[in-house]
């Protein structure tokens, strides 16, 4: 059998179709209901090359999790967070709306080695969530691994599987060893894996419907990830519900952070395909063993609504001009950041902000907006694509245009980095009051 390469087109895969930390609007579901989260971050090892020692990194994991995080919409969750690394750090949630003194860059500081802390975080939304110290990369010894945690819907998805699948790239040294990003990548090798494994491998019977979490973990890298000979139909972005469409060419494009829910109907076995707009690599396979016998699925329903508002007003917006990466525009690394600075903006509760995200850099650059989920607006400003965002990568010399409704009071940070391992990750703030 010939196995299609598939190219996405470099416009689509820059502008990608969604990573990380947006609060998400409106109110939970059902009662408030107590859970315990226990976080760590420790050290681990991943076996990335077969002839070679496993390789040292960093980890945030959930203790006593066996398998994946699952929290429940309208959930109310004890986070406990133990620091067993040498330098300061704290998760920060991409995809979670809670009060801005959950950010260690804006309200508290981040734990010190060898010591815990308890904070209580509301879970308003379902949806896909990373958690991760990519704001602390500045100080990580070792590459640091995410951690994807779902929170379900109140209801149950007619689905008959649910699987992340955590795309991560590594930059490796010929002793083995890896580079962390936002230094230089000098005679490294890059590689990818998923779920940890350098070959991800999931089996299913014919007829099954699938709902794949695919999660763009990297830090750096704009992916496409394909599966061959299936329909792959996009049900969520960054954690929101979407107007369900088809991935064009079967491809989802995801930036560094972004999230992507997919549901796929199992037809035959076939390969995982994973594009970094350089090359196409074959990163896992779908094995299927069996049929279901059951009547032929009818087309999927959208995703229950998390309660983002239907419209947003665009002639009565507020418009701002943001300059990504700029040194003279107020960008910061996360280290140095504070909230004395001046602010990209300012807005009032329940205003609509329309930013011009610019990128003077030569190179294509991610940007993430914390505290709100976008709507990604049609060229000629009068409308918007069909589903809400937290992440947006833009190509160089480009501008790309959001708009969001500013529904949650706080300071929040905006984020810039470019796609080249070496680039720092730089922040700024605004203001919702």
């Amino acid at each position: 059998m010939t196995t299609r390469i598939f190219a996405p087109h470099r416009r689509q895969v820059l502008a990608g179709l969604g990573a990380s930390a947006a609060g998400l609007i409106g109110g939970g579901a059902g009662p408030s209901v107590t859970t315990q989260l226990a976080l760590q971050a420790r050290p681990a090892t991943l076996a990335l090359k077969p002839d070679q020692p496993a390789t040292p990194i960093w980890e945030l994991a959930a203790v006593s999790h066996l398998r994946d995080v699952r929290l429940k919409r309208g959930d109310r969750c004890e986070v406990v967070f133990r620091n067993d690394l040498p330098v300061p750090l704290a998760p920060v949630w991409y995809g979670l709306n809670g009060a801005t003194a959950t950010d260690p860059l804006r309200g508290r500081a981040p734990a010190a080695p060898d010591t815990a802390e308890t904070s209580i975080i509301s879970i308003p939304s379902a949806g896909t969530l990373l958690a991760d110290f990519r704001l602390f990369e500045g100080g990580l010894k070792q590459p640091a691994r995410p951690l994807p945690i779902i929170a379900t819907e109140t209801n149950r998805v007619a689905v008959d599987r649910d699987e992340i699948l955590l795309i991560e790239e590594w930059r490796l040294r010929p002793d083995g060893t890896a580079v962390p990003p936002g230094q230089e990548p000098k005679d490294t090798t890059p590689l990818y894996t998923v779920n940890g494994r350098t070959s991800f491998d999931l089996s299913a019977s014919a007829g099954e419907r699938l709902r794949l979490r695919f999660i763009n973990g990297s830090q750096r890298t704009v992916l496409a990830i394909k599966l061959e000979s299936h329909e792959v139909r996009v049900m969520a972005l960054d954690g929101q519900p979407a107007e369900p469409f088809p991935a064009r060419n079967g491809a989802v494009v995801l930036a560094p952070g972004a999230r992507a829910d997919a549901f796929v109907d199992t037809v035959t076995s076939a390969p995982f395909l994973l594009h970094d707009g350089k090359e196409v690599r074959r990163v896992g396979s779908l094995a299927i063993t069996g049929r279901l016998e059951r009547a032929p699925l009818l087309p999927p329903q959208p995703l229950p609504s998390n309660d983002l508002p239907e419209k947003l007003d665009l002639r009565g917006a507020l418009r701002f001009d943001v300059a990504l990466g700029a040194p003279d525009a107020g960008w910061t690394r996360p280290a140095n950041f504070s909230t004395a600075s001046a602010p990209a903006f300012r807005a009032k509760t329940g205003r609509t902000v329309v930013l011009a995200l610019k990128n003077p850099a030569p190179t294509s650059t991610v940007f993430h907006l914390h505290g709100h989920p976008f709507r990604l607006l049609d060229k000629l400003d009068d409308g918007w694509k069909p589903y809400w965002l937290d992440t947006l990568a833009i190509e160089a010399g480009q501008t790309q245009r959001i708009a969001f409704a500013a529904t949650s009071p706080g300071r929040w940070l905006l984020e810039s980095v470019a796609t080249d391992w070496a680039a720092p990750r730089l922040v700024r703030w605004y203001g919702v009051e």
